[in-house]
């Protein structure tokens, strides 16, 4: 049960250090004031209104770190679920993505429990890169509207008809709300070149806004597109469920889920990398997916692990779950003392916050380095992953990019398993010289090098289809095979059925542990015989010497 104990009750069952209370609080503060004006703008660019980012920010943020399996975890919306939230939001309605999120907890929670926390890293890497960049294509295409103050009743939702419609209303073009994108993005990257302790973000935010304000500016804020912000905390909501809506909302439940888990852990290792510590993966999913059930039940959209904001309050002194508590109430008291503010900021300035956003998430380096210099199946899967997210769908990409790789890993686990006749080479000076002459006659080997699974059996099948002639004893030294499954085992079993057929026995030598295993739960060791089973390839020769000396098989 350690492993699914949050590392606050960690923290305080060993002694919460007095000495730590400040540094959380300071950190807290901090990561507070960096998670407001991306809460705000996660919740826009999603589709819904400011107010569900600074929910989810609170209730979401405060769960994951009450109990999260990293000690440093900071939670809330993040950029990697914009795109999919959006387009739940446009087919089924907020109350679609209700379903979705508190099916996507769920999901998380069995994962947790399961212990599947570990599995999450087997996600293929290329996988992972070309969906984050493909996101921070479409969050950023998604910002053309603001940073150009072009005037469009409704954005399309799909990548290509988005910048079509864009180019239609360039006509419209607002210099002012271009300008304030523009002033947005060089406070955002400069800012903390000279006043590294100032978020970048909120020093835009309040510049612009008050530079807007008192300007008289013609761009265009919050509230007179979404009208008064909500300054109250909501009563919690169950949805209006349409049952029939369900089955359709599985599939982006589950790469809510895939989301949320793949970006925690990260953030998780990236912490641990930071502080020196070490997270619990399991407990890290069951957090996340208490969060995200109870997200949306409060208004507010998915969240997970935020990287940047995790970062932020390690650098900032946070090294308990004390910090993650602080960060939720300072955003939940800004919601609640200053929610009437929000309404001034304009959209060209969350505009500008998220095309720094999505810039950073882009990872174009780690883009460009696998489509250069990784191989020809990596770049498949990488392209493949970023066009199907940037043209299609989220829900897809992810879902394609596994089974692709999964395909061309079996392939390339294929093409390196290796099925080779040792006969002549025992009969003739070569690399196997030692074993030289000790070949009875009669008696074929082969040899079978790597996994012997079903993507390697038609190799195997085929290569012993080559043997001219019908030995007395075959022996097949399978050493170098780590791992055997159903498929192999049914390949030995279809040869260990020929061989008896055709007068033939077969020798086994030097299976390993898991080989040997799988050979006895299939009950295949009975039928080829325990006795026809050698350590190594000399004492499987042994036994061939006996076989043709007695006649017996």
């Amino acid at each position: 049960m350690h492993r699914f104990e949050p590392k606050l009750v960690t923290v305080l069952r060993e002694g919460y250090p007095r000495a730590q209370l400040v540094p959380d609080l300071v950190a807290g503060l901090v990561v507070g004031v960096v998670a407001i004006p991306l809460a705000i703008a996660f919740g826009i660019a999603s589709g819904v209104g400011p107010e569900r980012g600074l929910y989810t920010a609170a209730v979401a943020g405060f769960i994951i770190s009450a109990l999260s399996g990293s000690r440093v975890q900071i939670g809330g919306p993040t950029g990697a679920f914009v795109v999919l939230v959006y387009g739940i939001v446009q087919r089924h309605g907020y109350d679609g993505l209700v379903v979705a999120t508190v099916l996507a907890g769920l999901i998380l929670v069995v994962m947790g429990l399961a212990q599947l926390g570990t599995l999450i890293q087997y996600i293929p890497y290329p996988v992972t890169v070309g969906f984050t960049t493909g996101i921070a294509v479409i969050i950023a295409s998604g910002q053309i509207r603001d940073a150009l103050g072009l005037a469009m009743e409704a954005v399309p939702a799909e990548f290509l008809p988005k910048l079509a419609a864009c180019a239609r209303a360039f006509g419209t073009f607002n210099g002012w709300a271009a300008a304030v994108t523009m002033a947005t993005v060089l406070i955002v990257v400069l800012l903390p070149r000279w006043i590294s302790r100032i978020p970048g973000a909120l020093a835009a935010l309040f510049a612009t806004t008050a530079g807007v304000r008192l300007l008289h500016l013609p761009v265009e804020t919050i509230g007179q597109r979404f009208g008064a912000v909500p300054t109250g905390f909501p009563l919690p909501r169950l949805p209006a469920v349409d049952w029939r809506m369900v089955p359709e909302l599985v599939s982006p439940a589950i790469s809510i889920a895939l989301l949320a888990g793949i970006e925690s852990l990260l953030s998780a290792v990236v912490a641990d990398g930071m502080t020196g510590g070490r997270h619990r993966p399991n407990m890290e999913l069951v957090a996340q997916g208490v969060a995200n059930i109870a997200s949306p039940i409060f208004g507010g959209i998915p969240a997970t692990g935020a990287i940047a904001r995790t970062a932020t309050n390690v650098k900032s002194g946070g090294r308990t779950p004390v910090a993650g508590l602080v960060h939720a109430a300072v955003v939940l008291i800004v919601l609640l003392a200053a929610g009437q503010w929000v309404g001034l900021i304009p959209m060209a300035t969350l505009a500008g916050i998220l095309l720094v956003v999505a810039w950073h998430m882009s990872e174009r380096h780690l883009f460009w380095a696998v489509l250069r210099r990784s191989t020809r199946s990596d770049a498949l899967v990488l392209a493949a992953t970023f066009l199907l997210t940037v043209l299609i769908d989220l829900t897809v990409a992810i879902q394609a990019g596994v089974i692709l790789a999964a395909l061309l890993f079996m392939r390339r686990m294929a093409e390196v398993t290796q099925v080779r006749a040792l006969t002549g080479l025992l009969e003739e000076d070569g690399t196997d010289a030692p074993m030289r002459g000790k070949l009875p006659p009669g008696v074929e080997v082969f040899e079978v090098h790597g996994s012997f699974f079903f993507g390697a059996a038609h190799k195997f099948k085929s290569t012993l289809r080559n043997v001219q002639r019908r030995p007395r004893v075959l022996v097949l030294h399978i050493r170098d095979v780590l791992a055997i499954d159903a498929t192999g085992l049914r390949a030995l079993e279809e040869l260990n059925t020929e061989a008896l057929q055709e007068g033939t026995t077969l020798v086994l030598a030097g299976a390993h542990a898991q080989p040997l295993t799988a050979l006895a739960r299939s009950g295949l060791l009975d039928r080829i015989g325990e006795q026809n089973l050698a350590p190594d390839l000399e004492s499987a020769l042994a036994r061939a010497r006996e076989i043709g000396s007695d006649g017996r098989s």
